[in-house]
Formats: C-alpha cells, sequence, structure tokens
C-alpha cells in the first residue's frame, strides 16, 4: 500500500454497526481463504492415492498457495490504493473459484497446481482488504484487537478442513471438498458485492493521482529501513511454521507415525481451528504495547520452536496432540506482530509495511512448506522418520529467525516508546 489512501481524511462514517457488517463480509472472503491454505494436511493422502505424488512433490503443492499469494500482495496493495479496497477484492476473488473448479476437475497434478496457482491469486487481497478496512475506519488504538477479532472470525475457514473436510473426503472424495469451497467462493463474493461500499475518503493531500510504477516504486523505500530486515525475516518464519503444520504435515503426521483415521485427525484439526477462533482476539486484548512487544514476541517464537522440537523426538501419541493444542494457543501471538509493524513505522508508511510484511509471512510459508517436503522426501530415500525431520527443520528455521529479530536493528519510534 502507498501512504495515499492508508491515512486519509475520512467523511462521515456509517453507523458501527454498518461498518461492522462490511467488515464481516470481507472475512467472509479470508475465512476461505483460511479454508485453502489448510486443506492439503486433510486432502494429502487422497491425493497421493489419485497421482502418486511425492513428499516433495505434495510440500511443493502446498507452497504453491503461499507463493502466489505473497507474489500478488504487492500488486493487491497497489489496487487498494488505486481502486479501492471492494473492487479489487470482486476482481481478483473469483479467480479462487475458478482455482477450485479446476482444482475439482484436474485430471493430472499439472492441473491441480494450476488450480492452486489460481486459489492463492484469487485469496490473496482477503486477509489485507480487511486490515486495511481497520486502519482507515477503526481506532488505531484498537488496531491489534480488531485484527485478532478479525483472525479470529477468519478461522472459521480452518473448522471447513477440520471434521467436515474430512467425513466428505472420506464419503466423496477429495475433489467434493474443491467443489463445495468452489460453491462458498462464489457466495462470498456475492456477498461483497451487494453490503460491501467503502466510506467516501478525502485524500489528505490533493497530489496527482499515482500510477502503477509509482506506486510500486514506493515499496522499495522500505528496504532501505534497517528495521524492516528483522521485521521481515521473522514474518517468514512465525506464520509459516504453524501452517505448514496445520495446512501441510497435521493430517500425514497422525495418520502416518500414530495410524490415525482420516476422521479422527480431521477431529484434532477441528479441535486446533476451535482454538484458532479465540487466541488471536485473546492476544489483542493482552498486547503490552510497543515497548515491551518485541521481547514478548521473541519468546513466543522460541517456545514455538522448542515445541516443534519436542515433537520431533517425543512419539506418544496423546503428547503429541497435546502439543499441537498448545501450539494452537501460541498461535495468537502473530497478531502482535502485525500491531509491531503498524508501530514500527511512520504513518505515510504505515500501508506499504503491513501490505510488505504480508507478503513475506505468504512468501514464508512458500518456503517452508517446499523445504519440509524436500526435507521429508530426504530423510525417507534415507531410512529416517520424515515427520521428525520436517519438525526438527521447522524448529531450526524459527530459531534462526527468532535469533535475527532480536539482534537486527529495531524501529527508532519503538525506541522512543521504550524511553
Amino acid at each position: 500500500m502507498t501512504e495515499s489512501t492508508t491515512h486519509p481524511s475520512v467523511g462521515p462514517l456509517p453507523p458501527p454497526r454498518t461498518l461492522w457488517a462490511m467488515y464481516l463480509c470481507l472475512l467472509s472472503a479470508f475465512a476461505l481463504s483460511q479454508a485453502y491454505r489448510t486443506v492439503t494436511s486433510i486432502i494429502a493422502t487422497g491425493l497421493q492415492a489419485s497421482f502418486g505424488i511425492s513428499p516433495d512433490s505434495l510440500g511443493a503443492f502446498a507452497a504453491l498457495f503461499g507463493l502466489s499469494f505473497g507474489v500478488a500482495q504487492l500488486l493487491m496493495g497497489i489496487g487498494m490504493d488505486l481502486h479501492g479496497l471492494r473492487r479489487t477484492v470482486l476482481v481478483a476473488f473469483p479467480l479462487a473459484v475458478l482455482g477450485a473448479a479446476v482444482s475439482a476437475m484436474a485430471p493430472s497434478y499439472g492441473w491441480l497446481m494450476l488450480g492452486q496457482l489460481l486459489i492463492g491469486v484469487g485469496c490473496s487481497p482477503a486477509f489485507l482488504a480487511c486490515t486495511v478496512f481497520i486502519s482507515r475506519h477503526f481506532p488505531a488504538q484498537r488496531f491489534a484487537f480488531f485484527s485478532g477479532v478479525g483472525m479470529g472470525v477468519g478461522g472459521l475457514g480452518l473448522l471447513f478442513t477440520g471434521t467436515p473436510l474430512a467425513w466428505m473426503v472420506q464419503h466423496w472424495g477429495w475433489r467434493t471438498g474443491f467443489a463445495v469451497l468452489a460453491v462458498l467462493s462464489l457466495l462470498s463474493w456475492l456477498l461483497i458485492f451487494l453490503r460491501v461500499h467503502e466510506p467516501t475518503l478525502t485524500l489528505a493531500s490533493e497530489r496527482p493521482r499515482e500510477s502503477w510504477a509509482q506506486a510500486a516504486g514506493r515499496f522499495g523505500s522500505l528496504f532501505k529501513v534497517p528495521h524492516t530486515w528483522g521485521i521481515l525475516v521473522l514474518g517468514m518464519s512465525c506464520y509459516a511454521a504453524f501452517l505448514t503444520l496445520r495446512g501441510l504435515w497435521l493430517g500425514p503426521l497422525l495418520m502416518g507415525r500414530y495410524g490415525f483415521s482420516l476422521i479422527e485427525s480431521g477431529n484434532v484439526a477441528l479441535v486446533l481451528s476451535l482454538i484458532a477462533l479465540f487466541v488471536p482476539a485473546a492476544f489483542g486484548r493482552i498486547d503490552p504495547g510497543p515497548a515491551r512487544r518485541r521481547r514478548w514476541i521473541t519468546n513466543f517464537s522460541l517456545l514455538m520452536g522448542s515445541l516443534f522440537l519436542l515433537m520431533a523426538f517425543l512419539h506418544d501419541a496423546t503428547a503429541n496432540v497435546a502439543l499441537i493444542f498448545l501450539m494452537g494457543l501460541l498461535s495468537g501471538y502473530g497478531v502482535l506482530q502485525y500491531a509491531d509493524v503498524r508501530s514500527s513505522y511512520p504513518a505515510e508508511m504505515t500501508g506499504r509495511a503491513l501490505s510488505l510484511y504480508t507478503m513475506s509471512m505468504f512468501l514464508g510459508v512458500a518456503l517452508m512448506q517446499w523445504l519440509t517436503g524436500l526435507l521429508a522426501a530426504w530423510a525417507q530415500r534415507h531410512g529416517y522418520e520424515p515427520y521428525q525431520a520436517v519438525m526438527i527443520g521447522i524448529a531450526c528455521m524459527l530459531a534462526a529467525a527468532s535469533t535475527a529479530f532480536r539482534f537486527l536493528p529495531r524501529s527508532p519510534l519503538l525506541q522512543r516508546a521504550a524511553v
């Protein structure tokens, strides 16, 4: 996002109830985005049976959503600046509908990858639109709380990829899951088309309208800011770690290591998703403020890495499920990272910084899911347990990113807040 419309002056706002209704409509697309990004953990065995794909190919399939989603963030952020968030979502989200339909009918692995590419691009403006809507129309001091509420409501999409999807896949096959998601995505698009109408924005300055090239060029200034790098490194790891477990390896781990059935794995995913509904808002409420927030983020990410390492070597099924649920409870600290980004930049850079941070998150998801697929394939070839290699790899990436975040420069704005 460029600065021109992230912090505009706004005309008379609609009543809070109307704003909340529009926000919830936008969150319906985000919830479906959550479903798409976690569907692989439940349909993995079905895909392997249908196409005979290896663990590294499965990792590449899951990673393609994050890659296409992340790369498209830049375009979607600029589109929201130049054309508004409603129009951007309405233009992009039909690609998710098309991608789900392609995936449901895919005759080969290549077509499946095409569907995943379309889904990733189509879903890419979903959460960014919600974040921008909060930034424009809700109080700045409640940003962490409203973001937490949004992440919690968006977690409803995770519920679908728990027991309901597992039951559906068991009875009618994995293609049915994509078909249902296509229909739900179409309904969400219609809801946004009919109900979301942005309040009139008045630009604080009368500068000429930017071109796409000028808007894209403004992102370059973020990379010249020293504290951007620590934010991006950790941003590429924390959400990626949890989503790599929930969105890719949860089902294969429980079924391959402990012999869980598909429905039992879906039940674990369902409980984990229920946890994810509430913890972001809870972390938003206990946000310690800019002075102490970075220390909290570092400690929570190191703790999460420790749990992954413990899971690698702890082979008791009950203990592993308990660890998975504990990870779900900790995952809500991601909302503190969004608040940290917002506090680390001056107002005129905040929109671009949030957009870049969101892009880094999903590029990190793509990278981690792809790398863990390679690790699993390598371990399998050399006679090691693939899930242990995956968990150790995630733990190491989290530890490295947390250390970098701790020692790389932090924003002068946060240093002043600590005084």
